[in-house]
């Protein structure tokens, strides 16, 4: 694999995360309000927000985005770390991307001085809880939610 470069999002990222970010919805089956979209990107750039993310660059193009939000936690004093999107372009998946996107949150997390780094995925992403069931434990919790 050529070298790759996992970085924070900057302001004239935006085309090349983009694309990406689309592509994830439609991995999903969704469609995400390009007015949420666009909020989503401007929470990125402000450093007043607990909203971050990186994409990860190869021979110059973007080819895996990763979205993670520090939150305050009852049961630890560190924030936690919640993983909320990855993904990586289709065409290089099983290429080990998804891994060091991982492992970029998880370093992001301990400089931050999270507690812990958490994600959800839908059961029958198998090929992504392949390496999940590698480098996590499943909490064993499920989730419950109501849309408001």
């Amino acid at each position: 694999m050529s070298t790759l470069d996992i970085r924070a999002v900057e302001a004239e990222d935006h085309a090349a995360w983009l694309p990406l970010w689309q592509g994830y919805q439609r991995f999903y089956k969704t469609e995400i309000a390009s007015e949420t979209s666009a909020l989503t990107w401007q929470r990125f750039l402000d450093p007043a927000e607990p909203m971050h993310a990186s994409l990860a660059w190869q021979n110059g193009r973007a080819v895996a985005l990763v979205h993670w939000i520090f939150h305050r936690s009852c049961w630890t004093t560190g924030d936690y770390c919640y993983l909320q999107d990855l993904y990586v372009d289709e065409n290089l998946r099983g290429s080990g991307i998804g891994r060091r996107m991982i492992e970029h949150v998880y370093a992001q997390a301990r400089a931050a001085g999270a507690s812990r780094v958490h994600w959800l995925t839908q059961e029958d992403n198998y090929r992504g809880r392949q390496l999940y069931d590698r480098i996590a434990e499943r909490s064993g919790f499920i989730q419950y939610r109501t849309q408001l």
